[in-house]
């Protein structure tokens, strides 16, 4: 019998990431805004990988690459820590999920994966899935790009950029991981810190404030949380099949609408559930894969959902 600690694994990283909405929303309550949040956490965390390996600096030299991966990486990450502290959560991880669709588009131009009638097909439904999402009850295009918040923007594009994150990490599937992961970890800081000073300018992010026990300590927490989230997802992801880490994965959405809505953080409307249940299912649809029938048939190009979020060592 298989063990279900796998499983359980990959629950506990949906888990963490689907409520740290939460964190994230205290810290900005206490002053602190989440792209210097971001920063701040990801800062320290490289610092220490860092220290634990000196070595890795020299394999960032060695693979120009990862600047790339670094730059994805890190837009990422900093608009979806943006979005889900400033907007309604269930909006934003749904916006976020369409990243499958938006790996369909990437893998065409970049990998040269011609996409199937299967992937176009899920291409549309998970567009359909946004739509209704974002469509206003007045109906309209006018009114929905008229009503499209900041928060929207920035979900879509952590989403795409997810997607870019992924594709990336499929060409550097030869760099070491270590690499890899430290020039992810680099691009959340670097990015978050850029992002920070632009949105000061733009009158968009207040300046970094004085230190703050409570958000302080919620930082530090959370930098640990999520080291520890992506620890657990290491172990489940290299134990369990690529399709069930991507269902367990869809998770996140449940974890989060569950705690938003009941915490007062989003709004379930009719739309927002059927636009939602389209994404969810191309999503979900994404990682299925017929049996191969005869020996030495290729597969289909896969789109499947991937967590590019940085992972611990």
């Amino acid at each position: 019998m298989q063990s279900p600690l796998p499983a359980l694994a990959l629950l506990f990283n949906a888990f963490i990431w689907g409520l740290s909405w939460w964190p994230f929303r205290q810290m900005h309550g206490a002053g602190l805004h989440p792209l210097w949040a971001t920063a701040l956490m990801y800062g320290a965390i490289l610092l220490v990988l860092l220290a634990l390996r000196p070595g890795i600096s020299a394999q960032l030299r060695q693979h120009r690459a990862l600047w790339l991966l670094a730059l994805c990486s890190g837009l990422n990450n900093v608009a979806f820590n943006w979005a889900i502290t400033i907007g309604d959560v269930v909006r934003v991880i749904l916006l976020f999920y369409l990243m499958p669709a938006w790996s369909v588009l990437l893998a065409w131009r970049f990998l040269g994966e011609r996409p199937t009638p299967q992937a176009l097909a899920r291409l549309l439904l998970a567009f359909s899935g946004v739509l209704l999402v974002l469509w206003p009850a007045e109906g309209g295009l006018p009114r929905l790009l008229a009503a499209l918040t900041l928060a929207d923007l920035l979900a879509i594009l952590g989403g795409f950029t997810f997607a870019v994150t992924n594709v990336t990490l499929r060409r550097l599937h030869a760099v070491p991981g270590q690499a890899r992961m430290v020039a992810m970890f680099g691009g959340c800081m670097l990015m978050a810190l850029l992002a920070a000073q632009l949105g000061r300018s733009l009158g968009l992010v207040p300046p970094f404030p004085p230190l703050n026990a409570t958000w302080a300590w919620v930082a530090a927490l959370l930098a640990v949380v999520l080291l520890i989230g992506n620890w657990a997802l290491q172990f489940g992801a290299a134990r369990l099949a690529a399709g069930t880490t991507a269902i367990i994965m869809l998770s996140e959405v449940v974890f989060a609408s569950g705690s938003s809505t009941l915490l007062g953080a989003a709004q379930l409307t009719g739309g927002t559930l059927a636009g939602g249940a389209l994404i969810l299912l191309a999503a979900g649809w994404s990682v299925w894969r017929p049996r191969v029938h005869a020996a030495g048939t290729p597969r289909a190009p896969s789109d499947k959902v991937t967590d590019t979020r940085p992972e611990a060592p």
